[in-house]
């Protein structure tokens, strides 16, 4: 995902972009270079309570209205399954009430993204709960931030096992088991601030902008949350 494909040449696309996978919940309206409109809380209430009534905010202050925007990007996961349910029903009910396309965004990209250049690993954490964290690995080659891993599901302990060199952590997975990555990586373990662990909407939307340009947009019939784990019902259904 080459940095100046995410955030130059955008053209006049104007993006409804949407983050439920996590605590946080945040909405976003961009217009090419442009973030006219963002709202995040990480309020204890379910995102159901308050999602609409963010994306009317964001609507109305950025002064567009449905018609005019040209499409609705979400994150699909990893994250809280009753989360990305929100979300995703959210923006595939307000792509049917328009017509206009969506494009699904890892959660894991978004958070890497957030990320200033740094030298070596960088490694988004998600918290799972159950005691397990979502992630993966990304790394800076000439500029250019690339994913090194796929999205796996472990233990913190595991996730972070086999790494060997500095890392950058971020995400609120980094936050819950801060001092497990201290206890095995110490001085190699660096953190980032406090201000970047939360997934923004606008990040969704940048990183969408490319997929919309070149009409790589998800079937909404059959666009679905990208759990990588069974949700716990399921497990718990088979264990019973």
């Amino acid at each position: 995902m080459p940095l100046k494909e995410i955030f130059c040449g955008m053209g006049d696309m104007r993006i409804l972009a949407v983050d439920t996978a996590t605590k946080s919940c945040s909405v976003a309206v961009v217009q090419e270079k442009s973030l006219l409109a963002e709202i995040t809380t990480a309020r204890k209430q379910t995102h159901s309570k308050h999602l609409m009534e963010m994306i009317n905010r964001a609507l109305g202050v950025s002064g567009l209205t449905l018609s005019e925007l040209d499409g609705f990007a979400v994150t699909r996961g990893p994250g809280t399954f009753t989360g990305l349910r929100i979300g995703i029903s959210s923006v595939k009910g307000l792509s049917a009430a328009s017509g206009k396309p969506i494009v699904g965004v890892s959660s894991l990209d978004a958070l890497a993204v957030q990320v200033p250049y740094f030298p070596h690993i960088i490694c988004p954490l998600i918290d799972a709960r159950r005691g397990e964290v979502y992630f993966s690995r990304y790394r800076f080659r000439n500029g250019q931030l690339k994913k090194e891993a796929d999205e796996q599901v472990f233990s913190p302990e595991k996730a972070i096992g086999d790494l060997d060199e500095a890392c950058l952590f971020i995400g609120d997975g980094a936050l819950s088991y801060r001092q497990t990555i201290l206890n095995k990586m110490g001085t190699s373990a660096f953190f980032a601030s406090s201000f970047q662990n939360t997934i923004r909407a606008s990040t969704v939307a940048y990183l969408s902008m490319n997929k919309f340009k070149n009409n790589d947009t998800d079937d909404v019939g059959r666009f679905v949350p990208y759990y990588i784990r069974r949700p716990d019902a399921e497990v718990n259904l088979t264990v019973s």
